[in-house]
């Protein structure tokens, strides 16, 4: 099962995630958790999304960036959730041999992130990278989606097409975390 944590913190603002997320919409065995919608006041059930990673076998964290990094409500969900003794330290192996990606939206351009001394996209990824691979999980290349405030609906399709190929492409590789069955949405449902 692939586990979505999805996190928009304007989703009515949204239109390239909004169509990232419509053009999986009938995948099999694709779970979406819009943490937006589910914690408003940012009181995570920690117990219920342990449970919900428990279940999945790829986890991806989708959000637009936020001044070069993790929305805040992912932020703390990772803080939270991830915790010793269950992600990670004595006994934390609940997300060992588990698949990990990012799948990440940009207002810029990549050359937009051509600034300071580590002048690549990818070093973006780092700490998302450490977090996973420091929990046992298996980094999957990162998916983005630039130019989000120019870019036009032939370009936003294509990415959407892109975005469920990637989705389509684990589940052939890993048919044995895929059982056919509708794909669920909890949260928000217009983002």
């Amino acid at each position: 099962m692939i586990l979505i944590i999805y996190a928009h913190p304007y989703p009515r603002h949204s239109h390239a995630n909004k169509r990232l997320l419509q053009e999986i919409k009938d995948l099999p065995d694709v779970k979406i958790r819009s943490l937006y919608d589910l914690y408003p006041d940012f009181t995570i059930d920690i117990k219920a999304e342990q449970k919900a990673v428990e279940e999945a076998d790829l986890i991806i964290f989708q959000h637009p960036m936020q001044w070069y990094g993790l929305p805040p409500l992912v932020k703390l969900w990772i803080d939270k959730v991830l915790e010793h003794g269950w992600a990670y330290g004595h006994g934390g192996d609940a997300l060992n041999g588990k698949g990990c990606m990012w799948a990440v939206t940009t207002g810029g351009n990549e050359q937009h992130f051509q600034l300071g001394h580590h002048p690549d996209f990818s070093a973006l990824a780092q700490p998302l990278e450490a977090t996973a691979l420091y929990c046992g999980m298996k980094w999957q290349p990162y998916f983005a989606l630039h130019n989000t405030f120019t870019c036009d609906e032939v370009a936003i399709s294509a990415a959407a097409l892109a975005y469920r190929q990637r989705l389509i492409d684990w589940q052939t590789a890993h048919p044995a975390a895929v059982a056919v069955q509708p794909q669920a949405m909890e949260g928000e449902t217009n983002g």
